[in-house]
């Protein structure tokens, strides 16, 4: 297949201001496939990922979570999405939520033993309905990456939130009772026949990558032997390193069935580094097992920006009205070799010839409009309470890192990490209220700081729009306490960018909880330290959004919360 460098796909950035929705066109080559893409005008790209203005309600922003290699799918007896992700590296969560632009409530389903082989090193989870139950397929070890192998979770009943009886390891070697390295494996319907598809080494310590396919007997067993169905260093952007050097790596496969063709999009490169990326497989014969039913495209499909980067391992998904198809991936949170990444979703489209169109990788704090037929958020109901305890989860969206954020029996806590975290970074962790608000309303709070006098910034959002993964990624206003320098301060976020409003000092006793009140009249904000009147400001950016709390490089515990109309 060659390029046509004369038929460039373009993406077309109707956003010159914040509430203009961000868009995507493309034009086909001559194959259909939509694979080299241009910003037609990159100012705009930036002017509107600068604007400061509120976000209209149909539009979100990314990063919309924190987490790698991600699945969801749609919930064919209920209205809602499942994300199945790993928790920690020790456990498996589903979120379930009827949102796409958030991962929902999330549900420890699996958690992995203390010690053993598969103890360690829980990886890229995926959740599918086969033959009436939900099968969790993933990769895990003993902690030592040499030692994975694919398992698979099986739900006793239909409730994907349920329990789980283990199976495993699948028998992913050359012959049977040896199986080889294994991860990332999915599920491929074919022709009445299930096969299963994953990324595993061509032999026992050798650490080299490769796409395997093998029949399946059932949804928890294959049929031995393996067939490689493709090499992994066929061209030099598949390797680790830039112009064909280090090694070919080929990982992560997912299938994307179009009404004409079959697709395999696979990662390669290196995954912890920012010129990680998607390639394609096509599947042009009849047998999946034939190496030669696969054509290899000689171009990669989706890479990476001067923004986004490390983008890889993707899924893909309808909107809630089925009218639109959507990419879901992850991108590196900075370009230094590593895995702290976070995840994205953007629209796609199928050309008329059966290939899809990735477009560019969206940038953080771009607008796009919401999914076709994403409900809006309900009204809340004032006098409005929560406990924050750990039935309130279902009530919140959480942004920021999985690791970090907890909704327990004694409240909600932000930024504590876990004895032996992983891939771990702070960013500002924050919770929204999934309900829309007046905008002249009194908003209070009850927070203990366990690092005591040591304690950084943690408080309350107000009139905030276009969350997002990132220490100020949100359009609104932040009342906050701070005892590590005595201070209450309020100010306003532009999505990247803190300005203070107004400070003053205070008198902490960390031992007791903490509470905190904001009013917010028209343009005219007043700030309460245990019911005393702190702080009156004004400001004319924000009119309107939702509330939230927030941590910003400390720990704390967030024990009551309430909104009711403001003091006359």
């Amino acid at each position: 297949m060659k390029n046509n460098w004369l038929n460039r796909v373009t993406i077309v950035l109707s956003t010159l201001i914040a509430s203009i929705p961000f868009t995507l066109s493309a034009a086909n080559s001559p194959d259909g496939d939509a694979h080299v893409d241009k910003v037609r005008n990159p100012d705009q790209v930036r002017e509107a990922a600068a604007s400061p203005g509120h976000l209209p309600a149909h539009q979100f922003v990314n990063p919309i979570a924190e987490g790698a290699d991600p699945w969801v799918v749609r919930d064919p007896n209920e209205d809602r999405y499942l994300w199945c992700q790993s928790e920690g590296n020790r456990a498996i969560a589903i979120h379930a939520g009827e949102r796409l632009t958030s991962l929902g409530e999330k549900h420890t389903v699996w958690t992995a033993p203390e010690e053993g082989p598969f103890s360690r090193e829980v990886w890229a989870p995926e959740l599918h309905f086969l033959d009436g139950k939900w099968h969790i397929y993933f990769a895990a070890s003993n902690g030592k990456n040499a030692n994975h192998l694919a398992y698979a979770l099986v739900s006793k009943t239909a409730d994907p939130l349920g329990d789980y009886d283990l199976r495993g390891p699948f028998e992913t070697g050359d012959r049977a009772g040896q199986p080889i390295w294994a991860i990332d494996m999915t599920v491929l319907e074919h022709d009445g026949k299930h096969y299963a598809i994953w990324s595993g080494w061509d032999k026992p310590g050798s650490d080299r990558q490769f796409l395997y396919a093998a029949a399946m007997k059932s949804p928890t067993e294959i049929i031995p032997p393996r067939v490689r169905i493709c090499s992994n260093d066929d061209f030099p952007w598949e390797f680790t390193l830039d112009a064909g050097n280090g090694r070919g790596l080929n990982e992560a496969p997912q299938v994307l069935k179009t009404d004409r063709r079959l697709f395999v999009i696979y990662s390669c490169g290196a995954s912890w580094k920012p010129t990680y990326k998607l390639g394609r497989l096509e599947l042009t014969g009849s047998n999946p097992l034939d190496p030669k039913a696969w054509v290899k495209h000689d171009y990669p499909v989706f890479t990476s920006t001067d923004q986004t980067f490390g983008v890889g391992h993707s899924c893909f998904v309808p909107s809630p009205d089925d009218s639109q198809l959507w990419h879901v991936f992850h991108a590196k949170r900075d370009r230094n070799d590593g895995w702290r990444r976070s995840i994205f979703i953007q629209p796609m489209e199928i050309g008329e010839n059966g290939f899809p169109m990735f477009f560019r990788p969206v940038a953080p704090n771009v607008p796009l409009n919401r999914p076709s037929g994403e409900k809006l958020f309900p009204k809340a109901e004032l006098p409005f309470k929560s406990s924050m305890d750990a039935d309130s989860g279902t009530n919140w969206s959480l942004y920021g890192h999985h690791q970090l954020i907890a909704f327990r029996d004694d409240g909600l806590h932000l930024g504590q990490s876990p004895d032996h975290a992983i891939n771990i970074y702070q960013s500002g962790e924050k919770v929204m209220l999934d309900r829309t608000v007046p905008d002249d309303l009194r908003i209070e709070v009850s927070i203990g700081f366990p690092e005591g006098k040591q304690s950084r910034d943690a408080g309350i959002l107000f009139r905030a729009t276009a969350p997002a993964v990132g220490y100020d990624a949100q359009r609104g206003y932040f009342a906050g306490l701070i005892p590590r320098t005595n201070l209450i301060v309020i100010g306003r976020t532009d999505g990247r960018n803190w300005t203070e409003l107004a400070r003053a000092k205070a008198t902490f006793d960390t031992t007791q909880p903490q509470r905190l009140a904001v009013e917010a009249k028209g343009n005219s904000f007043t700030v309460f330290h245990n019911g005393k009147q702190f702080l009156t400001t004004e400001d004319s950016h924000y009119p309107q959004g939702r509330v939230g709390l927030r941590a910003v490089n400390t720990r704390a515990v967030f024990l009551t919360f309430s909104i009711q109309k403001p003091a006359k």
